[in-house]
């Protein structure tokens, strides 16, 4: 559910590359869903699964650590992945990162990141100029390239092991398992990553504002 879940934020995201009206239009059909519970009825569900996710994985940590009587005599971790040996601290950052991606762009409390609304019908939030707005900070970009990153690592080890939790990885499958997963995590850290680099670069800009703010040259100066 939190992979399915991703791949939708990621596409609908990445529908400000069509510009500012098919983003806004996405925004505004997630919060009118259903007469508005749709979105209530989504954030619940994730909610739930990203809390049984975190519950599940501090129950298999104490029962792995019962389950050794006694220190390897050789540790062979050096044969684990490096995503799967940083699982916690990548599971950690990502928490982190939630908490502050809500604040940042669902609660927005910014109140300049608030108050944005689409130039072409002021009834609703500008989605697309908050998003313009919201990673022009060399900082924020730089937390969010960190956390995106990471959570790839996660996922790259954790969606070939939601196979073998379903019990549909046999050594037959292994392999074609984790290319799946690198590459679902490849498609996600390009996707999510692009928005705020290309506006921090500069290249995804919001025109349609600039050229609004700007004033109009005098009559007769143009060649």
């Amino acid at each position: 559910m939190l992979v399915g879940f991703l791949l939708g934020h990621m596409t609908g995201n990445l529908l400000i590359y069509q510009g500012r009206k098919d983003l806004n239009d996405y925004a505004y059909f997630l919060h009118h869903f259903l007469h508005g519970w749709g979105i209530w009825l989504a954030r619940f569900g994730i909610i739930v699964a990203f809390v049984l996710h975190i519950v599940a994985t501090i129950s298999l940590t104490r029962q792995n650590r019962v389950a050794r009587s006694s220190q390897y005599a050789c540790n062979t971790t050096v044969q684990a992945s490096t995503s799967s040996r940083i699982m916690i601290w990548s599971g950690l950052t990502v928490i982190a990162f939630v908490i502050f991606h809500i604040f940042h762009f669902t609660v927005r409390v910014d109140p300049a990141l608030a108050s944005m609304k689409d130039p072409a019908d002021p009834s609703r939030h500008d989605v697309y100029g908050m998003l313009i707005a919201g990673f022009k900070n060399p900082l924020i970009v730089l937390f969010y390239l960190v956390s995106i990153t990471l959570l790839c690592s996660h996922l790259s080890h954790g969606i070939a092991s939601i196979f073998q939790t379903l019990g549909l990885r046999t050594e037959k499958t292994r392999v074609p398992f984790e290319r799946l997963g690198l590459a679902i995590s490849v498609l996600l850290w390009i996707g999510f990553l692009s928005i705020p680099l290309l506006i921090l670069t500069g290249v995804l800009t919001d025109s349609e504002l600039a050229s609004m703010a700007s004033p109009e040259a005098p009559a007769g100066l143009n060649p």
